[in-house]
C-alpha cells in the first residue's frame, strides 16, 4: 500500500538520514494523542506530539515534542528560548514545517526548527510520532528521536 504524499515525504526524510523507521497510515485519525495511542495500541504517554510555537520577537518556529500525556508549560519554553512565544496560525505552521497541524512530524521540515524534547519521553523503550498527516505515525525510540531532530531534552511540562 502506498503512502499519501505528506506521509511519503516523512518516509523519504527518514531514509535520507539513514533511519529505517516505517511510516504507517491508519484508517482512523491519529490527530490527538489519545486517538494515536488507540490506533497503535500504546499508552498516551508514548505518543510524541509535535507542537509548534512562534517566538514573539524573533518570529522563529519552535518545535516542542512532548509526551502525549503532558501539557506543555509555555513559561518553561520561554525560559529555554529567552523570549515570549505565541501560538501560530495554521499558515505559519504549514509554511515553516511543510505539514498541517495534527500531522507535524519530528523530521522533514521546510526549514530547520529550534527543537525541544520532553524529558518524560526518555523513560519509554518505544514511542510513536506523527508522520505528516492526521492519520500517519511511525514508531521510534527516544534515543533515535534525539538523534534525528538534534533536539534538546528538557523539562517542558
Amino acid at each position: 500500500m502506498s503512502l499519501s504524499l505528506s506521509a511519503q515525504k516523512v518516509q523519504d526524510a527518514l531514509a535520507a538520514h539513514g533511519f529505517t523507521n516505517q511510516v504507517v497510515e491508519h484508517e482512523q485519525t491519529t490527530r490527538t494523542s489519545a486517538e494515536a495511542a488507540a490506533a497503535v495500541g500504546c499508552e498516551v504517554g508514548q505518543i510524541a506530539k509535535s507542537l509548534v510555537f512562534k517566538g514573539k520577537q524573533s518570529g522563529k518556529a519552535i518545535l516542542v515534542i512532548a509526551s502525549g500525556a503532558n501539557r506543555v508549560d509555555e513559561k518553561k519554553i520561554r525560559e529555554l528560548i529567552g523570549e515570549k512565544m505565541e501560538k501560530p496560525d495554521a499558515d505559519f505552521v504549514r509554511e515553516r514545517t511543510g505539514f498541517v497541524i495534527g500531522g507535524v512530524p519530528p523530521v522533514g521540515h521546510a526549514e530547520p526548527l529550534i527543537t525541544f524534547i520532553d524529558e518524560d519521553l526518555m523513560r519509554y523503550d518505544s514511542i510513536w510520532a506523527a508522520a505528516g498527516t492526521p492519520n500517519a505515525v511511525f514508531p521510534l525510540t527516544p534515543v533515535k528521536l534525539v538523534k534525528m531532530t538534534g533536539g534538546q531534552v528538557a523539562a517542558v511540562k
